[in-house]
């Protein structure tokens, strides 16, 4: 987490912004070195994926999209 001060914040609040937004940064603005408030992204709880996170730890079985038992399908059609 990054802080600044108010006129630093003042002077580059595009930019701080933009840091915020994009990269998921935190900065704390500070007011003669003490915290007076935190620039978060709005997004901040919900976390980016990451595509092929998962590649060899998951594996797919040959026959996952094969047709189901017919025993098996009359129980989910309500049939007995």
């Amino acid at each position: 987490m990054r802080v600044v001060n108010i006129h630093e914040a003042k002077t580059h609040l595009s930019r701080l912004v933009d840091e915020v937004a994009n990269r998921g940064e935190e900065v704390t603005i500070a007011k003669a070195g003490k915290p007076m408030a935190r620039l978060v992204p709005i997004n901040s709880g919900k976390p980016r994926r990451v595509f092929g996170a998962l590649a060899g730890h998951i594996r797919i079985a040959d026959d996952f999209d094969a047709p189901l038992p017919e025993d098996l399908m009359r129980g989910f059609e309500g049939g007995a």
